[in-house]
């Protein structure tokens, strides 16, 4: 062998070692170095998924009405000679508001009351006479013809009276009206005419004052139709299952109770497709005015069972709603949620849960799904809150 391939023999045996003392080298070295640790488990708050007893209630803007009102107009025409109120004073029903001049409607009293006796006195003359021909004509005295006008003359008697009397009622009509009353008792506005002025009746004539009543007051609302069905409808038919429905009313924040529900309307406007409602609710202290507007609450007709969530617990992804549960092997589970009413911070969960279900309420921001966690406390249960008996709002 020449001295030049005896050398190259040397590098590739001298390459060849180093190789095997480089891979011995990076084993060794792969041996001494610590496994991977797996990630800690993130403590977190959760709370146990139960079910509570609802009652689901749905809020409806509402206008309010008085039970009765009166648009007080002069039902005889004259001159208006007294005003007998204070503007916007509580009046009783039979209480005389306006006076007009009531001396034309006694002068028609009065000759009505003279024809009146004219008549009677008319009558018992021609009673008289009819009694006379009928002696005369058993002894052949008088013709027949005569017995047969007398007759005649006393009937038209007997009509005449009921005419005179006739007019003497509606006289004493027109002088009832000459003093205009309160039709309704309640609270009386303005005095739209005042005194001096001349009034007419009839078709045009003026409004005097108008009248609200004291009795209470409606709401008047509408009600789409599908809350219609799912917590009118499922009452029963009939109007006292209709009654039966709870209502409040709030007015200005200010939340009242006590109120029913007076009726439905009969029919569902198709171009809205709602339904007229109307709604009864005390005023003692009158502070309820008719126009002011309001929000009425409307309860389902009976409770039901539903899983309640925390509003803390549920996040957003785009247009979902998920929450972190927490699974059998303590990890984070994703899970979709299908949110129905709320009530006092908590939420229906109409699809998604079950009860018993254990869900991150505290951390949920530095968890990942199927990531480890560590609940460190029980925060209660998910409604947050323990009555026995929920109100959810719609």
């Amino acid at each position: 062998m020449s001295a030049r391939g005896k050398i190259r023999l040397l590098l590739s045996v001298a390459a060849v070692a180093v190789g095997m003392g480089a891979a011995t080298y990076a084993q060794h070295d792969a041996s001494d170095q610590p496994q991977a640790a797996a990630p800690p488990a993130t403590p977190v708050d959760t709370v146990k998924v139960e079910k509570h007893p609802v009652r689901l209630w749905h809020s409806f803007s509402a206008r309010l009405e008085a039970v009765d009102e009166v648009s007080l107009r002069p039902q005889v025409s004259g001159r208006i000679v007294d005003i007998r109120f204070r503007d916007g004073q509580p009046v009783r029903k039979g209480e005389v508001l306006f006076v007009i001049d009531p001396r034309p409607f006694d002068a028609a009293v009065a000759q009505a009351k003279a024809d009146l006796a004219g008549a009677r006195e008319r009558r018992t003359f021609a009673g008289r006479e009819l009694e006379r021909a009928r002696k005369l004509i058993r002894t052949n005295a008088v013709p027949e013809r005569i017995v047969d006008q007398r007759e005649n003359e006393t009937a038209n008697a007997r009509a005449q009276v009921l005419a005179a009397a006739a007019r003497l009622q509606e006289a004493e009509i027109d002088l009832d009206h000459a003093y205009v009353k309160a039709p309704i008792g309640g609270r009386v506005s303005r005095a739209e005419v005042t005194v001096g002025n001349l009034v007419q009746a009839g078709a045009n004539s003026p409004v005097l004052t108008t009248i609200v009543s004291d009795n209470g007051i409606y709401a008047d609302f509408d009600v789409d139709e599908t809350t219609y069905l799912r917590h009118v409808r499922s009452a029963g038919p009939g109007a006292a299952s209709e009654r039966a429905i709870p209502v409040k009313l709030t007015v200005g924040g200010e939340e009242l109770s006590g109120g029913r529900i007076h009726a439905f309307d009969n029919r569902i406007d198709p171009k809205t497709g709602t339904i007229r409602a109307r709604a009864h609710f005390a005023n003692a202290d009158g502070r309820l005015l008719p126009g002011m507007f309001a929000t009425v609450s409307m309860g389902s007709a009976s409770e039901s069972e539903a899983v309640l969530l925390t509003e803390r617990a549920i996040l957003t992804d785009q247009d979902r709603k998920f929450v972190y549960v927490v699974d059998a092997a303590s990890k984070a589970a994703y899970r979709e949620v299908r949110l129905g009413a709320a009530v006092s911070g908590q939420r229906v969960i109409l699809d998604g849960l079950k009860a018993g279900e254990e869900v991150i309420v505290g951390g949920m921001m530095v968890v990942r799904p199927n990531a480890p966690v560590a609940p460190k406390n029980d925060v209660g249960k998910a409604g947050g809150e323990s009555p026995a008996r929920l109100a959810a709002e719609g």
